[in-house]
């Protein structure tokens, strides 16, 4: 009898660590340690990854098995350089920013998508012009590689989010809503779908999170559904036109990829566009649990097409398991969780918004890129966010990381935390300057409001 009292009075595992978790979640600095940590380990993973699926090509090619992550861990430190410069920048500059990242994607999106039309570029083929070496996605000077796409998504974080919550209340009104953020987003949206509907689409996921964390009227989310799904519909047209990689009287390459996932694998041409597919599921297939081994993959060795990007995350499968899978799916559901617990602590209009922003773009490439490797959505091209090889798409995200650290630490709890035990003067100067003071709560005064007609003329002027 004493012992089946003494098991009724024991709690439970779960019991016991829910405290304990709510407990660490409650500290003041919990978001920022949160994203440090989860970000953080996705690109120690992703260096990791790269090295493994290009040191023996590399090494077939040039004899140097580290120049291709040698190239990645440079990407990775002008990333951390882009994290660090975010997280000192204040809200004030951020937003004073948008408009100038804005107008640099615009004129270099435009360069890059009359270079390809009037060259007829097609995928894998560039052209110089004055210098600068043009490709479908890409624009190259000097070595140095630059997506003007993903310069697209920063920009419209910035820019979207200083002009909405500069309307405030307005945006009830059409008219506000609709000028000039849709004709900018339209004009994006053209400009960055004419080669590449995948990041499009997480465009336009990231202007829905805008949009839902400004609180805008569901209706408005079904009108911009039906823009949005128009727009697509006639990019994927305009590929049978010559658009993107496509070229006139051939299949339309954009329909078939994304239907080839909706197509049994038994059916599907194994040596057309299914062939990606295939063989990045044979990758996960060989994985098994727990995968057969850091670096003993072999599918990648030419078997795996875009084995460091687009499908890094079959190689990830194939030798790590599903165990290295679901730390992956862990440390972006942990990323979610914390980008949008920092949108929703956060007093400032702006950086509500852009971190509710950001953490939908990062979110959804991430689940697009997984989606289409395991064939439960379309194939779209689109890197997997810190872990695949890449030096634009990198550097971008770990810049907008930063913003978010940034954000994290002016959370009202946090920046009082930071203010009252303040670092060293160094630590400021070399890390992270403190975040401003929360302004205190006006008091609820009980004396009757003044009335319209009270309030003199020179008064209503300043208001």
């Amino acid at each position: 009898m004493a012992d089946d009292r003494t098991d009724k009075a024991r709690p439970s595992l779960s019991r016991q660590l829910l405290p304990a978790v709510h407990g660490l979640l409650a500290r003041p600095l919990s978001s920022y340690y949160l994203l440090i940590a989860s970000a953080g380990m996705l690109l120690l993973i992703g260096l990791t990854m790269v090295f493994s699926a290009t040191s023996v090509k590399a090494y077939a090619a040039n004899g140097n098995a580290f120049s291709a992550i040698s190239s990645q861990a440079v990407y990775a430190l002008l990333g951390l350089v882009a994290f660090w410069i975010c997280q000192r920048l204040p809200a004030i500059t951020l937003r004073a920013l948008g408009k100038y990242v804005l107008g640099a994607a615009v004129v270099l999106l435009s360069f890059q998508n009359l270079v390809v039309m009037v060259k007829h570029i097609e995928a894998q083929e560039s052209e110089r012009v004055a210098g600068i070496s043009v490709s479908l996605l890409s624009l190259a000077v000097g070595g140095v590689s630059v997506q003007p796409s993903e310069l697209a998504k920063l920009a419209m974080v910035l820019w979207g989010a200083d002009l909405i919550a500069r309307k405030g209340a307005a945006l009830g009104h059409w008219r506000e809503l609709a000028m000039p953020l849709f004709p900018v987003v339209g004009l994006l949206f053209v400009l960055v779908g004419y080669n590449d509907v995948g990041t499009m689409l997480v465009l336009l996921a990231l202007i829905v999170g805008l949009l839902w964390a400004a609180g805008v009227r569901l209706r408005v989310f079904g009108a911009l559904g039906v823009l949005g799904l128009t727009g697509i519909g006639l990019l994927i047209a305009a590929a049978s036109r010559g658009a993107g990689s496509g070229t006139s009287e051939a299949p339309n390459y954009r329909v078939e990829r994304l239907t080839a996932f909706l197509t049994p694998l038994d059916k599907c041409d194994p040596g057309g566009t299914c062939y990606q597919l295939i063989q990045g599921r044979s990758a996960i297939f060989e994985g098994g649990w727990f995968g057969v081994g850091l670096g003993k993959g072999a599918l990648k060795w030419g078997w795996v097409p875009e084995a460091e990007n687009d499908f890094i995350y079959s190689i990830l499968a194939e030798e790590m398991g599903v165990v290295g899978c679901t730390v992956v799916l862990a440390l972006f559901s942990v990323l979610a969780y914390t980008g949008f617990r920092i949108a929703r602590r956060s007093t400032d209009p702006f950086r509500r918004l852009a971190a509710a922003a950001i953490t939908t773009w990062l979110v959804v490439q991430a689940v697009i890129n997984m989606g289409g490797v395991v064939g439960l959505l379309p194939i779209t091209g689109l890197p997997l966010p810190f872990i695949s090889a890449g030096g634009s798409a990198l550097i971008v995200a770990m810049a907008a990381i930063g913003m978010l650290a940034s954000f994290a630490r002016a959370e009202p709890d946090a920046a009082r935390a930071l203010n009252a035990r303040p670092t060293p003067r160094w630590v400021r100067l070399v890390w992270a300057p403190l975040p401003p003071l929360p302004s205190p709560r006006r008091p609820v005064s009980t004396k009757p409001a003044k009335s319209v007609k009270s309030v003199g003329a020179g008064e209503g002027r300043r208001r």
